[in-house]
């Protein structure tokens, strides 16, 4: 059984910092490309960053510079590190992944940036 557990959301102010994790089991790791996505209120879910089994990465253009995406094989974790954060960054984070032609998603933790 596939589950992808998310943590690390919470309030920041502008210009803060959070690093969410997301713990993976039920797949070999290693294998798996590993995607952040986000959900505002509103707003379509849309892809934020993803890192391949080799460790490329691909990043939204409005989080370019800002947000690393990472990942330890050996823990089985992939993590989204966020930087200079910005009001409009409020969203809930999911984790996802593709295993045997399914997609799997974690149940999202709340980032939220206000002063």
């Amino acid at each position: 059984q596939v589950q992808l557990v998310e943590s690390g959301g919470g309030l920041v102010q502008p210009g803060g910092s959070l690093r969410l994790s997301c713990a993976a089991s039920g797949i070999i790791f290693s294998r798996n490309a590993m995607d952040w996505y986000r959900q505002a209120p509103g707003k379509q879910r849309e892809l934020v960053a993803d890192i391949s089994s080799g460790g490329s990465t691909n990043y939204a253009d409005s989080v370019k510079g800002r947000f690393t995406i990472s990942r330890d094989n050996a823990k089985r974790t992939v993590y989204l590190q966020t930087n200079s954060l910005k009001p409009e960054d409020t969203a809930v984070y999911y984790c996802h992944t593709v295993h045997l032609w399914r997609d799997y998603w974690g149940q999202g933790t709340q980032v939220t940036v206000s002063s």
